[in-house]
């Protein structure tokens, strides 16, 4: 399960971020996601019935519980019907979980120094977040410059029109969250998805 996800994350390129408090907006969201071709994406656990949205679009994505800091939150992960969990941050307690669990972890990192200790503890893909504020495509790629077997995936604050750039820094995938849906109807952020989707993988 492990290779099959992250090989998921690779091949699809682009990782939208769902963002609710309301666990219904958070399926509405997904879903429509989902009618564009999203075949898996990130639902970050803003409050406990973020649970629920996870169990309910597991059934149609892969989904990944998002902003999970603590054992007693990935465990909840775990049993909601999520296929990885992410974490903003790198704590040995969640890698640890991951493996015992054979659950794939995406641990945050902000640094180099932090990004090659996720590698060194045998993270498959590293989130470097927040990027936009870190530096964007050129923090990226001085990043990967010197350690080019770094698996990551920028996030924060990214635009959909930036994607392709940090896929040809070398970036595995790009995480996306509200430039995908904010302020949009449901068959805008339809369309939007599908368009991006044609351009990434044309």
């Amino acid at each position: 399960m492990n290779k099959n996800v992250m090989d998921l994350i690779k091949e699809e390129k682009i990782y939208p971020v769902v963002r609710s408090k309301n666990a219904q907006q958070a399926i509405n969201i997904a879903n429509a996601l989902i009618d564009g071709g999203i075949k898996i994406m990130e639902i970050v656990v803003e409050n406990p019935s973020l649970y629920e949205a996870i169990d309910e679009v597991s059934k149609n994505a892969v989904v990944c519980a998002g902003g999970i800091i603590t054992q007693q939150q990935a465990e909840q992960a775990i049993s909601s019907g999520a296929k990885l969990f992410s974490s903003p941050i790198c704590q040995m307690n969640i890698v640890k979980i991951s493996k015992n669990k054979k659950m794939p972890f995406i641990a945050g990192a902000s640094t180099p120094n932090e990004a090659y200790e996720a590698w060194q503890a045998r993270v498959p893909l590293i989130k470097i977040f927040p990027v936009t504020a870190l530096g964007g495509v050129q923090y990226i790629q001085d990043m990967l410059r010197p350690m080019p077997f770094l698996n990551i995936m920028p996030m924060g604050h990214i635009k959909l029109s930036e994607v392709q750039a940090y896929l040809e820094t070398g970036a595995k995938s790009v995480g996306v969250g509200r430039d995908f849906y904010e302020d949009l109807s449901f068959a805008e952020i339809t369309k939007r998805a599908k368009e991006t989707l044609r351009v990434i993988k044309a």
